[in-house]
């Protein structure tokens, strides 16, 4: 998937960035640098696939428009406290809470078999479950390793 891809390539280069100017390793500024611009990466798909998104909140849940946006803006805003030390591990800890609590949408879209980026029913279906639950274990574990742990 794309955002692991960015998440891990993100990771590197600041790495490796962070190395060439300072001459030391900084897994702490890396990680966060890595998970912010994965999560505004994933934010703008709020953006440009509006209507997929809305298709993965159920029915019967109003306001979907404002909240496939307003989630986006979150990821942003979260994304961006990752940055910084007085606000690093509120934006873990709130990070952690939204990865727990999308998981549901994912799995009502897979059920469905939502492409939300055409915004069709034509998606992969529950066999794209065997990807996503793990890469929220992993995104939830990232957040709280370099966006908690780190910081003790």
């Amino acid at each position: 998937m794309k955002v692991l891809l960015v998440l891990f390539v993100s990771f590197l280069l600041s790495l490796l960035g962070y190395k060439s100017f300072t001459g030391s390793w900084n897994l702490l500024i890396s990680g966060n640098i890595a998970l912010c611009i994965m999560m505004c990466f994933a934010a703008s798909g709020h953006f440009a696939f509006t209507k997929g998104m809305e298709m993965m909140i159920p029915k019967f849940v109003p306001f979907k428009k404002a909240i496939v946006i307003g989630t986006g803006v979150m990821e942003v805003i979260a994304g961006l406290g990752l940055l910084f030390d007085q606000t690093r591990s509120a934006a873990a800890i709130f990070l952690i809470a939204f990865f727990v609590l999308i998981l549901p949408a994912n799995i009502y879209a897979t059920i469905h078999h939502i492409d939300l980026q055409k915004g069709d029913f034509n998606g992969p279906g529950t066999r794209y479950l065997w990807f996503r639950i793990p890469m929220q274990l992993l995104l939830i574990s990232w957040a709280w390793y370099f966006g908690i742990r780190l910081m003790a």
